[in-house]
């Protein structure tokens, strides 16, 4: 995030030198923490053995910590803010694992925002900047899965029940964050298809918007869904197997209490450049 801020084109010449330092070594370390099948976790590099789950203190469960496409869309996008595109061996393979990762119905898993709407929110701004074909069937076939979940009143929600049930994905009260989230991934698919409901999605914002900001009554922030492991859990096949439904019993979803402010702002900013320069705000 640091380095999407784009520090050098707003800090006085001075600061320059001190800046250019600060992301050569970001950018460094960025690197160093890609896994070795081309995502990027949380904490961690390759921490993906099962058989630490089974040491008697990591009995809670979470120990894991695995790549995942909304963290890999992540760093793509702050590669591309550096100039680096698929000609990059480092991107196209991070590229290559997001792609593995979508799911049938054109969206990504949420590691740690809730859910499938943070997910896709990510890897889309990600595979933009590093210079995807945005008009691949899989970049539209995600456009149109965002799109399709937009409430009646033109915002987003998911539940956080869609951990445990598909069913939910996409699916839940609206919130301001969410809403924000879809907003992103569809200003990065840059298709002017989409207009209409990037226009419904921004006017919800600004008529929810009260005292200056946004609130949120629920939580779109993932701790751990409570697989037991720390890893994703293909559901249908060991539902049984974590004791919990929709009520995430041996889970807990975090209140990011921050995200309902500038996620919002990140949107509707996005939004102004769209529209203001007919193209996205990424080619600005």
């Amino acid at each position: 995030m640091v380095v999407l801020a784009r520090l050098r084109k707003i800090a006085p010449e001075k600061y320059i030198p001190r800046i250019d330092y600060a992301i050569k070594r970001a950018e460094a370390w960025v690197r160093a923490m890609q896994s070795s099948n081309g995502g990027w976790a949380a904490f961690d590099k390759d921490n993906n053995k099962w058989f630490l789950t089974l040491i008697p203190f990591c009995d809670f469960g979470e120990v894991l910590d695995p790549p995942s496409a909304d963290l890999t869309g992540h760093k793509l996008e702050a590669l591309g803010c550096l100039g680096y595109t698929m000609d990059d061996p480092a991107v196209k393979k991070a590229v290559d694992y997001i792609l593995s990762e979508q799911e049938p119905d054109g969206s990504w898993f949420g590691r740690w925002g809730v859910n499938h709407l943070y997910g896709t929110a990510l890897v889309l701004p990600g595979m933009r900047a590093v210079g995807f074909d945005m008009k691949d069937p899989r970049i539209l076939k995600a456009g149109e899965w965002i799109v399709s979940h937009q409430s009646k009143d033109g915002g987003w929600g998911e539940s956080c029940a869609s951990y445990m049930d598909d069913a939910f994905r996409g699916n839940g009260p609206n919130t301001p964050t969410q809403t924000a989230w879809a907003l992103i991934g569809l200003l990065a698919i840059g298709d002017h298809r989409y207009d209409a409901a990037i226009q419904r999605g921004v006017s919800w914002l600004l008529d929810h918007q009260k005292e200056g900001t946004w609130h949120e009554s629920y939580y779109v922030g993932c701790g751990f869904p409570g697989y037991g492991i720390g890893e994703r859990i293909r559901l249908k096949k060991n539902t049984l197997l974590l004791a919990q439904g929709r009520e995430l019993s041996r889970g807990f979803m975090i209140n990011y209490n921050m995200y309902r402010h500038y996620f919002p702002l990140q949107a509707l900013g996005r939004a102004r450049l769209h529209f203001q320069n007919k193209k996205t705000y990424l080619d600005r």
